[in-house]
């Protein structure tokens, strides 16, 4: 009669010798952390379900306040780089009051209900929930801010060769944006807070992008320049001149590129610092 050796396979599974430190090992080795790019896609997908129901009021809103805004302008700027930045600012706030207002008063209430400590639950990277979150929120923007930049043109009289640019301009300076809304919405200490903090940055964007520079005060162009979306304004407004020099307007769109990453960093540090309390 033969010895069945210790480490022979049991049903299936090793029972001794190096079989033992192998079963060990898989017993206590945790699941691996979800990669980024599918973690970003799933978050984006679930926040894009979420306030698709939403969607039809917010697009009424934001593109109402921006072409109401621009037929009150019409009124006192004729034509020129005036107009120019009207038009480019008011596209822009439709990004702005997206990104600041809606996203800070999201992520003020997603802190306060305990919405928080769901994601921190879950093996996903804070990067993927702050730009998922902002992703979703301002893809919203894209119809109003093309419809705004069109009727502004035909109102102010300007060319729209080089619209297309707004691909460029809508991410760029939604992602500086939303970066800064959601910073708000989780640094605040009460959704109250987060709300009154979002409004104001809109606020800012509205008076600071819309109205031409050229017409402020010294230190007020200065806060414009702190502002994140100024230069995607200033990247969307000099593609209506006759000539635009496509170097500036380039070095315009990668100053707000790397707004919009130090904005969603610092969001992403406000997420970690917000879950972990």
């Amino acid at each position: 009669m033969s010895v069945v050796p210790a480490d022979v396979l049991q049903g299936g599974v090793r029972v001794g010798g190096a079989g033992r430190d192998a079963e060990a090992d898989a017993v206590g080795e945790l699941a691996p952390r979800a990669r980024f790019l599918p973690s970003l896609a799933a978050v984006y997908r679930a926040q894009l379900s979420r306030a698709r129901v939403a969607r039809i009021p917010l697009l009424f809103v934001a593109t109402f306040q921006s072409v109401g805004i621009m037929i009150l302008m019409r009124g006192v700027v004729d034509g020129g780089s005036e107009a120019q930045a009207v038009v480019a600012g008011s596209s822009v706030l439709v990004v702005a009051f997206v990104a600041l207002n809606l996203l800070a008063q999201y992520f003020g209430q997603l802190r306060a209900a305990g919405g928080l400590d769901h994601y921190a639950t879950l093996p996903v990277p804070p990067a993927a929930v702050v730009l998922g979150a902002a992703g979703a929120y301002a893809s919203f923007t894209v119809p109003g801010t093309v419809v705004t930049a069109v009727v502004g043109c035909v109102m102010f009289q300007l060319p729209v060769a080089h619209l297309w640019v707004l691909a460029a301009v809508i991410p760029l300076a939604g992602a500086a944006l939303s970066g800064l809304g959601a910073a708000l919405g989780l640094l605040a200490p009460r959704p109250e807070l987060a709300t009154l903090l979002g409004q104001l940055g809109m606020s800012a964007a509205l008076l600071l992008g819309v109205l031409p520079a050229d017409r402020m005060p010294g230190i007020i162009q200065f806060a414009r320049d702190l502002l994140p979306s100024t230069y995607g304004v200033e990247a969307f407004a000099r593609t209506f001149g006759a000539h635009p020099d496509w170097s500036v307007v380039l070095l315009d769109l990668g100053v707000c590129a790397a707004v919009g990453v130090a904005s969603l960093a610092l969001a992403t540090w406000a997420y970690r610092r917000a879950a972990v309390r």
